[in-house]
Order: structure tokens, then sequence, then C-alpha cells
């Protein structure tokens, strides 16, 4: 009477369930529970009722793995009510587990799962804040774990990283220490698994110092770890040290490294301009991936293409079987870079024959290999092109392009005329754009206008300063030099130096102007009086109008002898085999008298030298650079 009154209850619960979930017994069509005799009533029940349950549990997990949609789902949640399993805890977590990590699933019905479970277990909390994590409900995630907590449910190392994740996505820096604290209280804090997902919420909280002591501290270090570090370093740019932590990790034996690591790698060579680095990380990438992806490859393009290899990126590009408007995008503004602007329209009249429409990302490349090669009209006709046939709003960054493009070519007046005419507010770029123009044709009149409009905006950088400061000492207003020097001191702005990057029997070598405290810097310095000595025979002599200072002619030639460039350059013709190209990287643009000295040295040592001064890149070769002394 017992067991009748029971299976009476149940069936009630279960019809009443059905109506609330919005579940029809009757549902028609082809459903998981066709593929089973289960619904089929046996003909000889088992006299074991525990083997009975067991067998119903095993057939009603086999039916939630072939579940394809949450109309399936819901068949077999109601067949699991039915046979009473539901309240096994194994069922339970089982359904909440597929209900809110299957791409098809729903995580409200998953939640309405979950708060039916009377004493829910770490593993359905876990399920459950990895579910909300999954479809970005991270505020819901952390107030889960903090009723987790308050049920006396002792979290373990399934729990925490999810939870991290979350507060990287939000940059909830203060909650992410807080569980940090509390894995480090509960005894997870050396577990690998939270070591990792500590290391990614730091880096992208920008804690890089934190992310760093979380990985020193690590006894044994796992691929996934290595990977967290170099991805750490690489999301707040710190390129050099990205490539001594993928050296480290060589050394220790990790050379499996993963996709997502070498891609990192591959930044960091970009951005250093580490061709040698760039050349063994495609190594290591065909040696251990069967295909590369179209991401891979083109992230492949982009570091040729930085690094100077322009050719080896034309080629891989070319050789694609599959290209996608990112890749076109990469390989145009790569073009640009290299003042190939012809080169680069023709590949962007390529994309559109493949029938992929450009975008507004794809019209800032354009225009910027039209600004860099000079071609005026062809730009002006792209910009209209852009408007009239695609329909794209100019946005402040294509009118950046465009009063680059009329200022180096001298049309200042007109590229002012565009800024006033713009329908959007310029901002800083805009008339730091025009401000460098003016640098270039000497107009003081317009500079002090762009200057006043950066001015007007607070502008913080030093940059803005140092421009006009050159153009007045230029033009030999060394009251005015002094004024904006003492501007500069009282807002308390200073200049990042100058640097070049060259690298070395694959290493990265760094020098700043003027420096003396070189490890070889008496050899250095013997080489650069050997190089000025030779050039002289040429017919090299130092400009010493690019020394904006007032001091004598010999102390401004003395301080262009030790530009960074220099340096840079006579280390690299020590260093290097007989007649190997140099590769040079600045953070600052190129001064005149570094351009034509290393036209010399091209012609005198033989040596193609490729330099790449921010944005744009210069190949010297035979006593020529390929800008054609466009600037």
């Amino acid at each position: 009477m017992c067991w009748k009154n029971d299976g009476i209850l149940l069936f009630q619960f279960y019809q009443r369930f059905l109506v609330y979930h919005g579940v029809d017994e009757r549902m028609s069509g082809t459903s998981v529970l066709t593929q089973t005799r289960l619904l089929s009533p046996p003909t000889n029940p088992p006299q074991n009722i525990e083997f009975n349950f067991r067998l119903n549990e095993q057939n009603c997990l086999s039916l939630l793995k072939k579940c394809n949609s949450i109309e399936e789902f819901r068949q077999v949640h109601a067949q699991i009510l039915k046979l009473g399993l539901f309240w096994d805890s194994f069922c339970a977590s089982n359904l909440v587990a597929t209900c809110s990590l299957t791409n098809w699933g729903s995580l409200e019905y998953a939640c309405s799962i979950f708060r039916q479970i009377e004493e829910p277990g770490s593993f359905d909390f876990n399920t459950m804040i990895r579910g909300y994590v999954k479809n970005m409900n991270l505020e819901e995630a952390l107030l889960l774990y903090e009723e987790m907590l308050e049920r006396g449910v002792e979290p373990d190392n399934f729990t925490h990283p999810p939870l991290l994740k979350a507060c990287s996505l939000l940059g909830a820096l203060q909650e992410g220490k807080q569980i940090h604290g509390h894995a480090f209280k509960v005894g997870l804090e050396d577990d690998t698994f939270v070591q990792n997902s500590l290391i990614s919420m730091y880096a992208k909280c920008r804690q890089i110092d934190h992310a760093r002591a979380v990985f020193e501290k690590m006894g044994e270090k796992s691929i996934a770890s290595w990977s967290a570090i170099v991805a750490a370093h690489a999301s707040v740019e710190m390129w050099l040290e990205c490539l001594v932590l993928f050296s480290n990790m060589s050394n220790e034996g990790c050379w499996r490294a993963e996709e997502s690591t070498l891609v990192s790698v591959l930044s960091a060579c970009t951005h250093l301009g580490a061709l040698d680095h760039g050349r063994c990380i495609h190594g290591i990438l065909l040696r251990n991936i069967s295909e590369l992806n179209v991401i891979v490859q083109t992230s492949l393009i982009d570091m040729y293409a930085k690094c100077g290899c322009l050719e080896k990126a034309l080629c891989l590009f070319q050789n694609m079987a599959e290209k996608n408007r990112f890749s076109y995008t990469v390989m145009i503004s790569g073009l640009a870079m290299h003042g190939r602007g012809r080169e680069a329209l023709r590949v962007f009249w390529e994309m559109q024959k493949q029938g992929l429409a450009p975008d507004d990302v794809v019209y800032v490349g354009v225009l910027s290999a039209c600004s860099h090669a000079g071609l005026v009209n062809e730009g002006l006709k792209c910009f209209n092109l852009m408007q009239s046939e695609h329909g794209i709003e100019p946005t402040v960054q294509h009118y950046s392009c465009m009063v680059d493009l009329m200022g180096r070519a001298g049309m200042l007046k007109e590229a002012y005329e565009l800024i006033k005419s713009m329908p959007i507010t310029p901002n800083d770029v805009v008339w730091r754009s025009l401000l460098s123009a003016c640098k270039i044709h000497l107009d003081l009149e317009l500079s002090g206008i762009a200057a006043e409009k950066l001015f007007q905006m607070n502008s913080r950088n030093p940059s803005d300063y140092l421009v006009l400061s050159n153009l007045y000492a230029q033009a030999k207003r060394w009251d005015e030099v002094a004024r904006i020097r003492k501007e500069m001191v009282e807002k308390g702005l200073i200049q990042t130096p100058g640097f070049s990057l060259v690298e070395a029997k694959r290493k990265v070598h760094k020098f700043v102007s003027q420096d003396k405290s070189l490890p070889q810097c008496e050899r250095i310095y013997d080489m650069i009086h050997q190089m000025e000595w030779q050039l002289k025979f040429e017919g090299y002599k130092p400009d010493t109008s690019q020394v904006f200072l007032d001091v004598d002619e010999e102390e401004k030639r003395e301080r262009l002898k030790y530009h960074s460039q220099k340096l840079a350059t006579a280390f690299a013709l020590i260093h290097t085999s007989e007649g190997a190209p140099i590769r040079i990287s600045r953070n600052l643009r190129m001064c005149r008298d570094c351009h034509t000295y290393t036209k010399f040295i091209s012609m005198v040592y033989e040596r193609e030298i490729t330099v790449r001064d921010r944005h744009r890149f210069h190949h010297f070769k035979n006593g020529t650079c390929s800008c054609r002394d466009y600037w």
C-alpha cells in the first residue's frame, strides 16, 4: 500500500512538473526516447529493486548524452522524474551540467533544476558557476559563489578558475584578490589550475607584478602556466619580456607550446622587429601543426611585413588557400608601411573582386598607403569611393589619414580647410597630423594653430610641445623655444627617450643616444669614428640643422654622431657577417641626418639596411632609400 501511494504521489508531482515547464508528454517528432525501450513497460521486471534503479539510471544518463536540443532534453528530464531518479544526486547533477554547459542548453532551465536540489554539492555549484560565466552572466557567477560559501559548501580546485575568469572579464581586481585569498585559505593556492587562472586574471587587470609573483612561486610549471605568463606580458605590451620568457620556456624543455602562445610570441617579434625569432616561431608552427589556420597565417604575414621582410609576407599571402577581410587588411597595411602604395591599391581592388566588401579598417590602410607613397589623387578618389560606393561614413581616423596625405604633399591649407569642414569634432590625432606636416614644410603660422588646438585639449603628449619647439629652433626663435621647454617642465612632461633596436645572433639589443654605459662601448664608439671617417671621403656632411639646441656647430656635430640609430648600425656592422642585411627598429621618427647617413653606409659597406621608424619602413641599398626621400 505504501509503495502504491508513493507511486501516485510521484506521478502527480511528475505531471505538475511537466505543466510547470511546458513539457507535453504527447510531444510528436523524433526523440532520443524513441531510440530506447525505456518507455515500454518491462515484461519481466527484475525482482532486485537496486539493480532496476541502477539500470534505469544508466539508461537515462545514456539518453542525456544523446540529446541535441532542449526539446529532447526536456523529454529525458521528464522520464527521470517519472522513474523517481531525480532525487539521486548523480542524476540531478548530470541534468544541471547538460542543460547549463551545452551550446543548445538553457541556463534558466538549468537554474530551475538546480533550485530543486535540496543539498547541492560543490559539483553542482561549480557547474552553475561555469554556466553563468559561459553565458557571460558574470555578476550572477560571483553571487552564486557567495551563496555557496554561506551554505557551507567547500570550494574545490574547479571552483575558482571560472570565478577568476569572471573577474578578469569584469576587470574586478578587488573581487579577484578576495577569491585569491579564499583559495589560499582552503589550501588551493598551490593548485596549478588555480595558479594559471590567477596569472590570467591579474594580467587582464593589468597587475603584471602580481601575475609574475604567482608564476615565480609555482613549483612545477606546465605548458599552460608558461602560456599564461607569456600572454600576460603580451597583454601589457611587454614584448621584450615575452621573448625572454619564451626562451626560458624552451630552455626548460617545453617545446610544444600552445598555438595561442606562439601567436603571442609572434606579436612580440612583430613589435620588436625580431625577424630571426619570428622565423624560429614559424618553424615551430610548421613542425607541430599540420595545417595553419587563417588567423595564424595572417599573424605570420603581419610579423614578416613589420619586421621588414615584405617579400616573404607577400609570398605567404599569395599562397593562402583561404583569405578573409583581415588577411587583406594586414597585407594592405604592410605594403603601406613599406611605401608601396600602388601595390596596396592593387591588393585592395583584388579584395573586392573576390567579393569581400571593404570596411572602415581596410580604408584606413588604403589611405595610409596613399599617404606614404604620395598618391594624392588616388587617396582622394578612395576617400570619395568609401562614402559614395560603400556607404562608409568617414571616422576621425580617415580624416587623420587625409590630413596626413595632404600635409606630406605640402597641401597644408587644403588640409586645414578639410579639418574645418569635418562633420565630427577633430581629435588630437588630426591636429597632430597637421602639426607634423607643418614641421616638414616649416609652416610656423599653421603650426601655431594646430599646437594651440592640441593645448586646448589638455594634451599631455610631450611630442606636441617638442615638435613646436623644434620648429621655433629651426627658425632660430630661441625665446619661443625656451618658453615651450619651460612649459613642459612646469607640466611635468617628459619625452620618452629615443631608442633603436637591432637583432644580432638571435638577441635584441637596445641603444639610446649618447649612451656610454654599453657593454662594448669602446668598440662601438671606435666603429662610429671609423664609419664617419670613411663617409667624409664620400661627401657626407652632418646636417646640424637637426640639432635643436642653441649650441655651437662642433657641439651639434658631436650630438649627431651618437644618435641611437648610428650606435645600432655600428653594433650590427661589428656583430654580423660581411654582406648580411641589417634591420633596425626605432620608437621615434628618423631624423634627416640619420636618413642621409644610412644611405651612405649602405653604399660604403655594401649592406642592405632596413629601418622601421614607428609606422614606416625605409629600405637602404646602394646609397638610395625606398622612400625616394619623400617625407
